[in-house]
């Protein structure tokens, strides 16, 4: 399954060395530039909301397959392309390539793992190696568009992606359950869900952070602090690692504060960190150390956070694991890339500003809903959760 999250992942960040450079290759402006990063994550949850609904209907496998190959068709394109709307058509294919596959896999690890005490094992699994992806995935397409130019890239991802199909499809069975839910049957009870809403907005406010610090940061570090694209990766990478470190004791953290309580911290972080970048954009002029430490706490707060949301929201829907995964990440995804890219495009993109904006208003947004949560009696799930959180810590 791993190869899958990964390359819906590394569609972003491995792009993202060459980001300020597009504009002059495909004769654009930088806003249309910034559209493929922000179309991308849209149509990468909007995508799900399609996609999900049909695993459920028709099975995880094909879903899977088919979307693996739509990304890596989509990836040769983008190689070969020249013009700047072919480029943005293109990464809307690509997105829609890796929604499909991104669904098919969480929804296999519900339809597997949901009565097992492993799945907490696999979502932590899942969340290494996604961290490793900004780490090493900048580098790598720093080093790639260096020494190959940047089309080589989009070769290089249409090439994994082709490959992790071929391997999948000899491997890959179909876990789809018999009494999966007809998708207008399962939305209604999914929407209605307050606990849903409160984990998924708490998803939103962790992975729109990260969006938005990738948007900015090669405006900030490479185009006003003069960082060069391999000491960019550098520092980008230094932001994932940070991650890493904290996923091998956040399992521990997790089960003592519940999952209330990790929700609540990892909003703190966030807030934390935006204070910090305000104070530095405030007193210095941009630099890593005004820039990249605040984003390490941010950092901490997304994995805390990331390691509950989906058991949170996802818990009581068994049944409909296809549906309930893709409005988890299509909420997701349309919460970041409209209110992300608004933060970017409204105020100063080559500033800290944009993050400082997005991890004050999101997470505060969160933790009102988590007030209220705590009023509401909980309901026996009806599938089992994969990190089952003791009553007595269920608040922070």
């Amino acid at each position: 399954m791993s190869p899958f999250d990964l390359l819906a992942s590394m569609g972003m960040d491995v792009y993202l060395p060459i980001v300020p450079a597009m504009p002059a290759i495909l004769g654009t402006s930088a806003s249309v530039v910034q559209l493929t990063l922000s179309l991308y994550m849209v149509v990468l949850g909007v995508g799900q909301l399609v996609f999900g609904p049909i695993s459920d209907a028709v099975g995880r496998r094909p879903v899977l397959l088919g979307g693996a190959m739509v990304f890596g068709a989509a990836s040769f394109g983008l190689a070969g392309t020249a013009t700047a709307t072919a480029f943005v058509a293109l990464r809307v294919v690509q997105a829609m390539g890796a929604a499909a596959a991104l669904v098919a896999t969480f929804a296999t690890v519900r339809d597997v793992y949901a009565e097992r005490p492993e799945g907490a094992v696999i979502y932590s699994l899942f969340g290494a190696m996604l961290a490793f992806v900004p780490a090493l995935g900048p580098v790598v397409g720093a080093l790639i568009a260096e020494h190959f130019g940047w089309r080589a890239i989009f070769i290089v991802l249409g090439a994994l992606a082709m490959a992790a199909a071929l391997h999948a499809g000899a491997r890959w069975h179909e876990t789809r359950p018999h009494d999966a839910s007809p998708a207008r049957a399962a939305f209604r009870p999914i929407l209605a869900s307050f606990p849903f809403w409160t984990y998924t907005l708490g998803f939103s406010a962790a992975m729109g952070a990260f969006f938005v610090f990738f948007s900015t940061a090669p405006r900030v570090l490479v185009g006003r602090a003069g960082f060069s694209q391999l000491g960019f990766s550098v520092a980008f990478g230094s932001v994932a690692a940070v991650m890493i470190a904290t996923t091998r004791f956040a399992k521990r953290f997790v089960a003592r504060w519940g999952r209330a309580g990790a929700l609540v911290r990892g909003m703190g972080m966030l807030l934390l960190g935006a204070a910090l970048l305000a104070l530095g954009q405030c007193a210095a002029a941009p630099s890593f150390w005004t820039f990249v430490p605040p984003m390490w706490i941010i950092a901490m707060g997304i994995v805390f956070t990331c390691a509950v949301t989906a058991n949170g929201a996802l818990e009581a829907f068994g049944h409909a694991a296809g549906t309930a995964t893709a409005l988890y990440y299509c909420i997701e995804s349309l919460v970041v890339g409209t209110a992300g890219t608004l933060s970017v495009v409204l105020l100063r993109g080559d500033t800290a500003w944009p993050l400082v904006a997005y991890c004050t208003l999101v997470p505060l947004a969160t933790l009102g809903l988590v007030s209220r949560l705590a009023a509401i009696p909980r309901r026996a799930p009806r599938s089992g959760s994969q990190m089952q959180a003791p009553r007595k810590s269920a608040l922070p």
